[in-house]
């Protein structure tokens, strides 16, 4: 473990198949574990795609630039397969649709995926609570 104390960066790369690399990331000068973060953040990930999938269909490239608002340095080949295995977990339809002669695959959550947002939400409102 190495310390730096005048550091307070906080800087997250994510790179495909869900390896989350972290380039700087200090606390009181304290190196955090990055498989932990790998973890929660991809958490938080899959709770933001259910949210947006909730309120309306949305789409792969425009995941990607909602993620990166909030500050998720994401690539299309992170996401994809979360859209992906959250398809095949039942939490997300899928419907293909053509756009300008392109197919774009659209999301919905499904009755389980809204089931599992809505615990999520549960969850994290207590949790902020807490930790508020």
């Amino acid at each position: 473990m190495v310390a730096y104390p005048n550091r307070s960066l906080y800087n997250l790369v994510i790179e495909s198949r869900y390896q989350f690399s972290i380039m700087f990331f200090w606390k009181g000068g304290i190196y955090l574990d990055n498989k932990v973060l790998r973890k929660l953040f991809l958490g938080f990930i899959q709770i933001h795609i259910l949210h947006h999938a909730n309120e309306e269909a949305i789409y792969g490239a425009w995941m990607l630039e909602e993620l990166h608002e909030h500050g998720y340095e994401i690539s299309a080949g992170t996401l994809y397969p979360i859209l992906h295995n959250m398809e095949k977990d039942q939490l997300l339809n899928r419907d293909d649709i053509n756009v300008n002669g392109k197919i774009r695959k659209y999301y919905r959550t499904t009755n389980k995926g809204e089931t599992v947002l809505n615990e999520a939400r549960e969850k994290a409102y207590e949790l902020f609570k807490e930790i508020k």
